[in-house]
C-alpha cells in the first residue's frame, strides 16, 4: 500500500509504454477494504447513538430533568421532576431561548415540556397565566401551578423571562423556537466580534431580512448565468479568451464606475428633513459605497496590470479550450457534472449533521452543577466526536475525487478514441461503471492522502482562533507559517492526485504508479503546465469574476431603491459570495477536462509522432498548435530565448 518503489522498479515503470483504455483491472484494493471498514465505523457511531434513545431525545426533545417530551419518562434516581407523564406535552419551551452558550453548544436555559408554543408575545405574567388557562400550556416550572404566577414570589425565578418572545415549533424536531429577528441577533453578537456597535449588526440583519425576496431572485441569477456561459463556452472557445477579456474590462470599468456614480450621487443628496434612523442608515450605505468604489479601483488596475503581462502567453491555451469546447459537444452530461456531486454532499452531510446531533444527545443521564440533567459519554467512546470528523473529511474528499474521477475518465475516452463516432452511447455513465467495478479503492487513498494534510491545518486554525489576542508575535507568526505551508502542500497535493486519477483512468494502475508517471509528465513539461494554469486558470477566474461582477451590479441596481430602508452591505456580500460559489463550481469542471487534455495531450506527444503505426490521437487543432509551435521555434532562431524554449515541442 506504500508509495516507496526500488530503482530498478523506478526505471522499468519509466520505460513501460502507455497503452490508453487497453487493459482494465482492480487498482489499490487494500485501501477500498480500509475505506469500507472506515465506512462501517460511521454506520456504528449513528447505530450506537440511535440504540442509546439519543434519536428519541433528539426528534422528540427533552427537559431540563431529563424527561423526553410526548411519552412517559421512567424515574431517575436522585432526580426531582424526572419520571413525569409528558404525553400531552409534546414541545420543548426555553425560558430564556436567546441566552447561547457558545463555548458548550447549548442554551443556558431551564427547558420545560410543553402543550404548545406561544404564537404571541407575552409581556406580563398575566399573560402567561393566561395562556396556560385558555391553552392548557403551563410555561413555568412544574413546581409551580398556574394559578400561582401573579402571586408566587418565586415567579420571577420559575417563569420565563418577560416578555415571552412569540415562538413557532420547528418542522420535525418539537423546539419552540423564537420567530422575532432580534433574538437571532443577539446570537450573531456573540459570533462576530468585530462590530462593537450593536445597533450596527441589528441593522446588517434586518437588511438581510427585507431583501431575502431579491437575494433569494440572485442568487438564482447566479445559477442562470453559470449554466448560460457553460452553455456559450461550447461554441465560442476559440475566442472565448478575448471575449471573456473584453467583458471583464468592461465590467470591471462599468462596475467602478457605477459604483463612483452612486457615491456622488448619494453624497450630493440633501439630509435635511431625514429621521435619524434613515440619517443612519444613509451614512452606513454611502461609507459602503466608497469602500466598494475604492476596492473596485483597485482591483481593477490590478487585473488591467495581470492581462498586460500574461496576453502573449494563450496559444495552447486557446487550442485547449477549443479542444474541450468539443468535448463539451459530445459529452454534454458533464455540464450537470457538479449538480450530481453537490447532491451527494449535500445527502452525505445531511447524515453527519444528524448523526452529530444524535451523538449530543446520546449517553448516560448526569446530574450537572445545577441540578439539571445532562446526557454524557464516558469511556473510549466519547472520543467517536474525533472519528466523526474525520469521517466527514474524509468521506467529503472521496465524493470529489469521484468526480475528478468520474470528468477524467469520460474525457479521456474521448481524446483516445480516434473515431468519436464510436464513442460509448454515455461516456459519463460509462467512466462512473468502470470507477465502481475498478478504481474505487484509488480514489480512496488519494482522499485519504488530502485527509492527512487538511487535519492538521485545521487543527493549527483552531488553535490559532482560540489563542488570537494571547499568544506572542513569534508564536502567531509560526503559526500563519505552518497553516499557509499546509495550504500550499494541500493544493499541490490536489492537482498531483487529479492528474493521478487521470494516468489510472488512461492505464488502470494504482495510485502511486500513477502519481509517479503523471509527476514525470509535468516535469517533463513544467513550462507549458505553468503556461496553462496560470493563463487558463486565469481565464476560468475571469469567467468567475464577470459571473460575480454581473450579479453584484445588478443586486447594486435592485438594492439601491431600497436604501432609504434597508443597510444592503450584508446581502450584496451574500449574494456576491454564492455567485462566485456556483460560478466555480460550474466552470471547475471546465478547469478540470483542460487540465485533463492537457495530459492527455502530453503523453500523446511523448509516446506518438504521427509516423505509421504512432499516430497522434490528438485533435486536429492540438496538431496545427504542434506545427505553429515548431515553425515558430525556428523563427525565432537566436533572439528570444524564453520564447524559443516556451514554444519547444515535446
Amino acid at each position: 500500500m506504500g508509495c516507496c518503489s526500488s530503482a530498478s522498479s523506478a526505471a522499468q515503470s519509466s520505460k513501460r509504454e502507455w497503452k490508453p483504455l487497453e487493459d482494465r483491472s482492480c487498482t489499490d484494493i487494500p485501501w477500498l477494504l480500509l475505506f469500507i471498514l472506515f465506512c462501517i465505523g460511521m454506520g456504528f457511531i449513528c447505530g450506537f447513538s440511535v440504540a442509546t434513545g439519543a434519536a428519541a431525545r433528539l426528534v422528540s426533545g427533552y427537559d431540563s430533568y431529563g424527561n423526553i417530551c410526548g411519552q412517559k419518562n421512567a424515574k431517575l434516581e436522585a432526580v426531582p421532576n424526572s419520571g413525569m407523564d409528558h404525553t400531552h406535552r409534546k414541545y420543548v419551551f426555553f425560558l430564556d431561548p436567546c441566552n447561547l452558550d457558545l463555548i458548550n453548544r447549548k442554551i443556558k436555559s431551564v427547558a420545560l415540556c410543553v402543550a404548545a408554543c406561544p404564537r404571541q408575545e407575552l409581556k406580563t405574567l398575566s399573560d402567561v397565566q393566561k395562556f396556560a388557562e385558555t391553552n392548557g400550556s403551563a410555561l413555568c416550572t412544574y413546581d409551580l401551578k398556574p394559578s400561582e404566577y401573579t402571586t408566587s414570589s418565586k415567579a420571577s425565578a420559575l417563569c420565563p423571562k418577560l416578555p415571552v418572545p412569540a415562538s413557532a415549533p420547528i418542522p420535525f424536531f418539537h423546539r419552540c423556537a423564537p420567530v422575532n429577528i432580534s433574538c437571532y441577533a443577539k446570537f450573531a453578537e456573540a459570533l462576530i466580534t468585530f462590530v462593537s456597535d450593536n445597533s450596527v449588526l441589528h441593522r446588517l440583519i434586518s437588511g438581510v431580512m427585507t431583501s431575502k425576496e431579491i437575494i433569494l431572485g440572485l442568487c438564482l441569477l447566479s445559477l442562470v448565468l453559470s449554466m448560460i456561459l457553460m452553455v456559450i463556452i461550447r461554441y465560442i472557445s476559440r475566442v472565448l479568451v478575448w471575449i471573456v477579456t473584453i467583458l471583464v474590462i468592461l465590467g470591471s470599468l462599468g462596475g467602478t464606475g457605477v459604483l463612483w456614480w452612486l457615491y456622488a450621487k448619494q453624497r450630493r443628496s440633501p439630509k435635511e428633513a431625514v429621521l435619524p434612523e434613515q440619517l443612519q442608515i444613509a451614512e452606513d450605505n454611502l461609507r459602503a459605497l466608497l469602500i466598494y468604489a475604492v476596492s473596485a479601483t483597485v482591483f481593477t488596475v490590478i487585473l488591467f496590470l495581470i492581462m498586460l503581462v500574461m496576453r502573449k502567453r494563450v496559444a495552447l491555451t486557446i487550442a485547449l479550450f477549443h479542444v474541450a469546447g468539443k468535448v463539451f459537444i459530445h459529452l454534454p452530461l458533464l455540464v450537470f457534472q457538479p449538480f450530481w456531486t453537490f447532491f451527494a454532499l449535500v445527502l452525505f452531510w445531511v447524515y453527519w449533521i444528524m448523526t452529530l446531533l444524535f451523538l449530543g444527545t446520546t449517553g448516560s443521564a448526569v446530574q450537572n452543577d445545577q441540578g439539571f440533567v445532562e446526557f454524557r459519554v464516558s469511556g473510549p467512546l466519547q472520543y467517536m466526536w474525533w472519528y466523526h470528523v474525520v469521517g466527514l473529511i474524509w468521506i467529503s474528499e472521496f465524493i470529489l475525487a469521484c468526480q475528478q474521477m468520474t470528468v477524467a475518465g469520460a474525457v479521456v475516452t474521448y481524446y483516445f478514441t480516434r473515431d468519436k463516432r464510436n464513442l460509448p452511447f454515455t461516456p459519463i455513465l460509462a467512466s462512473v461503471n468502470r470507477l465502481i467495478r475498478y478504481h474505487l479503492g484509488t480514489v480512496a487513498k488519494g482522499s485519504f492522502i488530502i485527509t492527512l494534510v487538511k487535519i492538521p491545518r485545521m487543527i493549527l486554525m483552531y488553535i490559532h482562533s482560540q489563542l488570537k489576542g494571547k499568544e506572542n508575535a513569534c508564536a502567531r507568526c509560526v503559526l500563519k507559517s505552518c497553516i499557509c505551508c499546509l495550504w500550499c502542500l494541500e493544493k499541490c497535493l490536489n492537482y498531483l492526485n487529479q492528474n493521478a486519477y487521470t494516468a489510472t483512468a488512461i492505464n488502470s494502475t494504482n495510485f502511486c504508479t500513477s502519481a509517479k508517471d503523471a509527476f514525470v509528465i509535468l516535469v517533463e513539461n513544467a513550462l507549458r503546465v505553468a503556461a496553462i494554469n496560470t493563463v487558463g486558470d486565469f481565464m476560468l477566474f475571469l469567467g468567475k469574476v464577470l459571473i460575480v461582477c454581473s450579479t453584484g451590479l445588478a443586486g447594486i441596481m435592485l438594492l439601491n431603491y431600497q436604501q432609504d430602508y434597508t443597510v444592503w452591505v450584508l446581502p450584496l456580500i451574500i449574494v456576491c459570495l454564492f455567485a462566485f460559489l456556483v460560478a466555480h463550481c460550474f466552470l471547475s469542471i471546465y478547469e478540470m477536462v483542460v487540465d485533463v487534455l492537457f495530459l492527455c495531450f502530453a503523453i500523446d506527444t511523448k509516446y506518438n509522432d504521427g509516423s505509421p503505426g504512432r499516430e497522434f490521437y490528438m485533435d486536429k487543432v492540438l496538431m496545427e498548435f504542434v506545427e505553429n509551435s515548431r515553425k515558430a521555434m525556428k523563427e525565432a532562431g537566436k533572439g528570444g530565448v524564453a520564447d524559443a524554449r516556451e514554444l519547444k515541442p515535446m
